[in-house]
């Protein structure tokens, strides 16, 4: 009986250990070896990292550039990529390694860095100026929108300004952002408007996005409502500006003939915004 009991114990003791080692060897783990950028033009950077299961693998940088890493399942893992081209504000490279094994489960690292070269720090601060000269222009510039208020058509200008951009665990777009607008529309019942609303951004593939949004609007006189709206981003400029269009319907509750539709283009930015 005695010695019955011995085996039962160990046969115990080797199963929880045997367990506890596969639940372990489950998850995903980086090991980072080198992340270095070649002095040498171009310059690269060389990322190397091993992981305790073979995975797929590719690197994410600054939030903006995906390239893969290993295609097929490796437990080791280096790249080399050419970042003169690459638009970073910062003096740092910030990248993350996004990891799949073969049961399709994802896993990412910790956020890495590495400094930028002395030369390559100018061109950046450089090309971060003019990226500031273009936003301040964009930010001037208003939106020509067509207004249709009770049959009869208008011309109105639109300036919206981003103001709290909620971040997302995407890559090109927050998850939405609070905004404030000021609208003329010319000849219209009612000329000034102000604006406060929330913009919601789904990321959408062929295109950049689509955005349901709503504002409460007022004209500081008695003129008070809603406008729910509807917009869709086409198209990348500079990489960093997007083409959208966009249709909104406004009323005041309880108000007769106070209904009036808006259709508009516009380009996005989110460069002069508070992130959370």
């Amino acid at each position: 009986m005695r010695t019955f009991l011995v085996l039962l114990f160990c046969l115990f003791i080797s199963t929880n250990i045997f367990s506890q080692n596969n639940s372990n060897s489950d998850t995903v783990e980086v090991f980072l070896i080198d992340n270095y950028i070649t002095p040498e033009k171009p310059p690269l950077l060389i990322v190397s990292f091993f992981t305790n299961l073979p995975v797929k693998s590719k690197i994410i940088i600054d939030d903006q550039y995906e390239y893969p890493v290993s295609k097929d399942l490796s437990e080791n893992h280096k790249i080399s990529i050419d970042i003169s081209n690459l638009k970073i504000r910062l003096k740092q490279i910030h990248f993350v390694i996004h990891v799949e094994d073969s049961l399709k489960r994802k896993n990412s690292s910790e956020i890495y860095e590495v400094d930028l070269p002395n030369e390559m720090e100018m061109k950046k601060e450089s090309n971060f100026l003019l990226l500031c000269i273009l936003g301040g222009t964009v930010f001037i510039l208003p939106s020509p929108v067509y207004v249709n208020w009770g049959g009869t058509s208008y011309f109105s200008l639109n300036k919206e300004i981003p103001l709290v951009f909620i971040r997302s665990e995407g890559f090109s777009y927050p998850t939405g952002y609070f905004s404030f607008e000021y609208s003329y529309i010319y000849h219209a019942p009612v000329r000034n408007f102000l604006r406060i609303g929330y913009k919601h951004i789904i990321e959408v593939p062929g295109i950049e996005y689509v955005s349901p949004g709503v504002n409460g609007f007022t004209n500081l006189n008695g003129f008070n409502g809603i406008s729910p709206e509807l917009s869709i981003g086409w198209f990348k400029i500079f990489d960093t500006f997007t083409i959208y269009s966009r249709y909104r319907y406004n009323f005041k509750p309880g108000g007769k003939n106070s209904e009036f539709s808006e259709i508009s283009i516009g380009l996005y930015s989110g460069i002069f915004a508070i992130y959370f």
